[in-house]
């Protein structure tokens, strides 16, 4: 049994449900599964690329199927969870997330560790966002702030850590290896889950909206498919059709929840200034991490030689600095608000991206490398309790698991379109750089249009290339790099513009202090609950 907290927070008292270590150190461990299965394949890409053969297409699409499998389910399999028991979403998910990692870890083909991937990402779109929603109803009061915080840090420093894990068994293993790291996390998840975790707490009695499910699911999946293949030559078409089938399915969407008696996705509240606000900066916000990891990953092992181990372990300043400064973000929250404190975390995002393309070139020392995860992980700290408390603080508890989808589809479909739009510019400029480099070798006559392109298809494209033709490799590896460095800068640039645009919103249109404060008393008396909001002074 736990202690039912007050339906919103209130000025002075924190309430925690009892044993409330075990339950959080379930949920922050289920949590923790997902964050690992979404990190893991970054240091993994350039093996697997090898392996398959791989375009650079293919490698985003199967780098980002995890993610697009959560964004597009959060909301949905949210909304079930309130309904139908957070609890069950909860064991289902975790247990789901087995059988999909053993796929992905013995995926014949590339096609196949996509799909599996994607099977993995539904998977945890039934778990991950219960665990936030779970802690929103358990806790209230500063002690959900802090909660909050440090379930924040833990899962920002498990998409971090995962690259380290995943290259420690590079070392020794093949690559599926990787995919099997969070089964006994699993093992344990499951039977502490059914043990500790209440049920039927603060959930709704309301029909779910399936139709609108439906809509979110196509919305999503077709926008991250077009993102991925807008830079392919020959799928300008394919890119094109999923591009109007996630414009009609959004439509369709906004249309739904209009007119359902019981929306997914109420708009009186996802209208409200805080929540959409918190939710789009929480979006750039996470997807620079995912997209950081993303493109600094295969950085790091195809232009600067690292092996997979070094390549995990460069990324240790952001797991480090997320966990030391997410629970000081609770605190500036509280002393300045929510929107300095997003503000100041986009500071450090865009700096990280100055220093990437600015300063990572061949041959760059490792201190440079760890500048920019230092300033990430820096960013991400300061802003991800802000955006994830301003989403959760701002609804009534009811519908917690929308909020908490919501914060959940930040960080998923942030990292799907992040890393679609970085992939995709990634692509586009490597091409772009080594077919140049093509046209200005004295033997470009002599290439033929399949080298041609499979040289420009990826980096390990190119390095499979090099072994068929050893008199050339190194001139063949040098070009690869130069290009991917150009294609790296290419999707560096288009991170920044993200960040400027994400900081300007905040800047723009998220309250102030006191005006944020006055709002959520506005929308804590709209929803009937009579009781003092969370003061941030």
């Amino acid at each position: 049994m736990s202690s039912t907290p007050s339906p919103v927070d209130s000025v002075t008292t924190s309430v925690t449900p009892k044993r409330s270590g075990v339950i959080l150190t379930t949920l922050i461990l289920v949590a923790l599964i997902a964050n690992l299965n979404l990190a893991v394949t970054f240091v993994a890409l350039p093996e697997i690329g090898l392996s398959f053969g791989a375009s650079q297409t293919e490698l985003n699409l199967m780098s980002v199927a995890y993610s697009l499998g959560l964004a597009a389910t959060v909301l949905y399999f949210g909304a079930i969870g309130d309904r139908y028991g957070r609890k069950s979403m909860l064991v289902i998910g975790t247990i789901l997330s087995i059988p999909a990692c053993l796929l992905a870890a013995w995926a014949p083909s590339i096609e196949v560790l996509i799909f599996a991937r994607l099977f993995g990402g539904l998977a945890a779109g039934m778990a991950y966002p219960t665990t936030l929603a779970l802690i929103t109803a358990l806790w209230a009061g500063p002690a959900r702030t802090k909660t909050i915080a440090l379930w924040s840090a833990v899962g920002g420093a498990g998409s971090a850590l995962g690259p380290l894990s995943a290259g420690a068994l590079l070392q020794h293993y093949w690559w599926g290896s990787i995919f099997l790291i969070t089964i006994p996390l699993a093992l344990v998840a499951i039977p502490l889950t059914i043990k500790s975790v209440p049920n039927h707490v603060n959930e709704s009695t309301k029909k779910v909206d399936n139709i609108g499910g439906i809509f979110s699911l196509v919305f999503i999946g077709s926008l991250v498919i077009a993102i991925s293949f807008a830079a392919e030559p020959d799928k300008g078409m394919l890119a094109l059709e999923m591009g109007i089938i996630a414009v009609g399915a959004g439509g369709a969407f906004i249309l739904r929840q209009q007119r359902a008696t019981n929306p997914l996705f109420p708009l009186n509240i996802a209208g409200r200034r805080i929540f959409w606000v918190a939710a789009a900066a929480g979006i750039i916000v996470f997807g620079s991490l995912m997209a950081a990891m993303f493109i600094g990953q295969q950085f790091l092992q195809n232009v600067l030689g690292y092996d997979p181990i070094e390549s995990g372990a460069a990324i240790l300043p952001a797991a480090v600095l997320m966990v030391l400064v997410a629970p000081r973000s609770a605190k500036i929250v509280d002393a300045y608000g929510a929107r300095f404190t997003l503000l100041l975390g986009y500071v450090f995002c865009f700096l990280a991206f100055v220093v990437m393309i600015l300063f990572w070139k061949e041959g760059i020392d490792y201190w440079v490398v760890g500048i920019a995860y230092a300033f990430i992980g820096v960013g991400i700290g300061l802003a991800g309790t802000p955006a994830s408390h301003s989403l959760t603080g701002s609804v009534p508890p009811a519908q917690a698991g929308m909020a908490s989808g919501t914060a959940d589809l930040q960080r998923d479909l942030g990292g799907a379109i992040m890393q679609s739009i970085t992939g995709a510019f990634l692509t586009a400029g490597y091409a772009a750089a080594f077919a140049a480099a093509i046209a200005a070798s004295a033997a470009s006559g002599q290439i033929s249009t399949e080298t041609q392109s499979q040289l420009t298809k990826s980096f390990s494209s190119a390095a499979i290339t090099a072994e068929q033709y050893p008199q050339y490799a190194p001139q063949i590896i040098s070009a690869a790099k130069t290009s991917f460095t150009q294609g790296a800068d290419w999707a560096y640039s288009a991170g920044m513009v993200a960040i400027v645009l994400g900081f300007g919103l905040v800047f723009f249109f998220f309250p102030k202090v006191s005006k944020e404060n006055a709002l959520l008393q506005e929308y804590h008396d709209q929803d009937g609950t009579n009781l003092e909001p969370e003061t941030i002074r």
